[in-house]
């Protein structure tokens, strides 16, 4: 009698997550997802997509659903309470992409306490409330393919009895934040803002970002430490800019995490002086396919003491390498410099 408990338990589980499903929203799939040991745990995956256009938000969701696609559903502004009811604080990920959305309130996201990616590419964006992402523990947000023309850290800073208050990101601790704030860190480390109408690098000082995405956007001129304080940095984009001219020297030199620059695709992007690559020592893959450079300094390798390959051109790719020197009779060994060695020949370095 004892051994049929487990498979008893098993089955009331089973019959719990058949339940869920068949109460899935009409027009929604629904999909339990099961983990752990014997399946003990679940979470709810529910797609939403392209709902018929009379669909009235917050549509009813699973009390433990996880991920939520609500993308390409027109949905306009959004206000406080689309966003709301059971199911929806439990939320990990969070699509709104393609909405038409061109505002989002205050407190939309507010009650969303344990959401870690939302993506709101490809809407009408050009701003976003003060404080809309306070309290969330986002780790990846997509904003890219919108209306930013400049975007302000406001919207990650935390308000206590509706007052803003400053935080400090460098070192992942709130200031001056009162006991009965219910306000949380950002720990975002994914932002994607690409395909806006940004006209320079948006100030980000202390996000312990570790991946970054600006291409597409109208910039002409990145300045002197434009990525100031961005010390987790490992992956930045910046390609296809039609209108860049200039980087500055020095606008790299606090990215001392940075392993992969992308600069591809800039065709005004004609020459880069020694010192805009300062700073970069644990740069390992820099890309400048497509743009305007042709040429790069003879002491590269001084600048960029990690690096591993460089990308130039159409198809030209070049390896650091270490040139066998002669053998020296003082020292007793043979000195070996280092060397970028090309596909093609004639490239200058």
């Amino acid at each position: 009698m004892m051994a049929l408990f487990p498979w008893l338990g098993l089955l009331m589980l089973a019959s719990a997550q058949s339940s869920m499903v068949k109460n899935c929203h009409p027009g929604c799939h629904c999909e339990v997802e099961s983990f752990g040991l014997f399946d003990s745990f679940s979470l709810t995956r529910v797609d939403c997509r392209g709902l018929a256009p009379s669909t009235t938000m917050p549509i009813p969701i699973p009390l433990d659903t996880a991920h939520l696609d609500l993308s390409s559903n027109s949905m306009g502004p959004l206000s406080d309470t689309m966003l709301s009811g059971p199911g929806y604080t439990t939320l990990i990920s969070l699509d709104l992409s393609s909405n038409h959305i061109t505002k989002v309130s205050a407190n939309a996201l507010s009650k969303l306490r344990y959401l870690e990616t939302l993506d709101l590419s490809h809407n009408h964006l050009d701003s976003l409330s003060p404080s809309c992402f306070s309290g969330l523990p986002l780790a990846e947000v997509d904003l890219s393919h919108n209306s930013f023309q400049g975007f302000d850290m406001d919207v990650f800073t935390t308000k206590v009895n509706g007052e803003p208050v400053s935080v400090d990101l460098s070192h992942n601790q709130l200031v001056s934040v009162s006991a009965n704030s219910h306000g949380r860190v950002l720990h975002i480390q994914s932002l994607n803002l690409s395909a806006n109408r940004l006209l320079s690098v948006p100030r980000l000082a202390g996000l312990p970002l570790r991946y970054l995405n600006l291409d597409g956007n109208p910039i002409t001129n990145i300045k002197e430490g434009a990525f100031t304080q961005l010390k987790d940095l490992v992956y930045l984009s910046i390609s296809g800019l039609n209108e860049l001219e200039e980087i500055e020297p020095y606008s790299f030199k606090d990215l001392q995490s940075l392993q992969v620059l992308d600069l591809s695709n800039n065709p005004k992007l004609k020459t880069l002086s020694p010192a805009v690559f300062s700073g970069l020592d644990s740069l390992q893959e820099l890309n400048l396919s497509g743009s305007g450079v042709a040429t790069l300094p003879n002491n590269m390798l001084t600048h960029l003491p990690s690096i591993k390959s460089i990308t130039m051109g159409r198809n030209i790719q070049c390896w650091r390498t270490q040139k066998q020197g002669q053998f020296h009779r003082q020292l007793g060994q043979i000195q070996h410099n280092e060397v970028l060695n090309c596909n093609v020949e004639g490239v200058v370095l």
